[in-house]
């Protein structure tokens, strides 16, 4: 079997620990186990037999999911190893060779990759930034054939933190339902509005929509490893049946951490947390993005604990990233690492002083460029 590099991994996994400022992560700064839970449900995770537990995902993991998502039921959940289990887990089930998948760009690249690699076509379709990061519902259903099988996209988009209006999100609905075509929703991000308005999901609204997600973006806690994958049941015990040559499942510990984390009132604690940190630092960048505006340009984002930012030099961008990762010992993420090249992708979820210096090191490269 054949594969594509996945660029924005394989970087982040070689880089991300090496360099003094890591701007490449796009959640927010996580917790501690002492910042989550009191001394009594400490005890309770030091208690615990180190068993398998539900490799599914415990009963009430499931249903705490569920609650996020009106009209479904625990049997509509799977826990998996993160959201990227979810998708390969939803990709196997579903795509074979001679399928076609629509990948909305730009976009993280792993179901790219994993169609490909399952001999799917893949046909992309970018997002207009003239028009703010827009999706053209006629090149999309321009680029619909018989052999179609699913159209992927994230919302909130990463990583330009649009969200889809809820115009667009019926009518993506209505092209779905008329040429009987899944629609897989990557929210990872929802819950992370900058207005403080949650993102409506996709979930319930046909019988072909699936949903991934997890806890690792507005909830904060990447280091869990704890996704979803959200789906009519037949779905989910398809994807079961291959999460056991996968992972098998998740671990106990982690499990009992998410479950504590989506109960109604820790998941607002958190949300607000995360909306709180990242307004901070959208207030930082817009100002610092307002400083260099010769050079550089961007939409704001609504959603997610990231920008994705224009530039003019004439640098490709993963070498722009090289660059600021050898000389400034900042780490920012290629814009081609999501299919569009010129942009730069910064994490603004870290607190505001880490942004802030991360950005001073910037400028100086930038000083540099802008004198070629």
């Amino acid at each position: 079997m054949d594969f594509d590099i996945f660029q924005l991994e394989r970087n982040q996994s070689l880089y991300e620990n090496q360099v003094e400022y890591n701007l490449t992560e796009s959640g927010v700064h996580p917790c501690t186990l002492r910042e989550l839970l009191d001394d009594e449900a400490i005890a309770q995770l030091l208690d615990t037999p180190l068993g398998y537990g539900y490799t599914e995902g415990s009963p009430q993991l499931r249903q705490a999911v569920s609650q996020w998502y009106p009209g479904s039921s625990p049997d509509n959940i799977l826990i998996t190893h993160g959201s990227s289990e979810a998708n390969l887990v939803a990709a196997w089930s579903l795509l074979s060779p001679g399928d076609e998948l629509i990948f909305v760009i730009p976009n993280f690249m792993q179901l790219w990759g994993l169609a490909r690699s399952l001999g799917v076509a893949v046909k992309t379709i970018a997002l207009q930034e003239e028009n703010g990061w827009q999706l053209d519902l006629d090149e999309l259903r321009r680029l619909l054939t018989p052999q179609t099988k699913m159209i992927a996209f994230s919302n909130p988009n990463n990583p330009t933190g649009k969200v889809f209006s809820e115009a667009v999100m019926q009518e993506l609905v209505a092209i779905a339902q008329e040429n009987d075509i899944y629609l897989l929703a990557d929210e990872i991000y929802r819950g992370a509005e900058l207005n403080g308005n949650e993102t409506p999901t996709f979930y319930g609204r046909y019988n072909k929509v699936i949903v991934v997600s997890g806890v690792a973006k507005s909830l904060a806690h990447p280091g869990l490893r704890i996704g979803w994958l959200v789906a009519p049941e037949p779905l989910i015990n398809s994807a079961m049946q291959r999460q056991d040559y996968t992972t098998i499942g998740t671990g106990i510990l982690n499990q009992r951490v998410a479950e504590a984390i989506l109960q109604p009132a820790m998941r607002r604690k958190l949300l607000n947390r995360s909306h709180h940190i990242l307004s901070q630092n959208l207030t930082i960048l817009d100002a610092w993005v307002n400083q260099h505006s010769n050079a550089l340009s961007y939409h704001p984002p609504q959603a997610g604990g990231m920008a994705f930012i224009r530039y003019s030099f004439a640098i490709n961008s993963s070498d722009l990233s090289r660059q600021l990762r050898e000389k400034q010992s900042v780490f920012v993420v290629a814009g081609d690492w999501f299919g569009l090249d010129r942009y730069i992708r910064v994490g603004i979820g870290s607190t505001p002083r880490y942004l802030t210096e991360a950005l001073q090191r910037i400028d100086t490269l930038l000083h540099t460029l802008n004198q070629v």
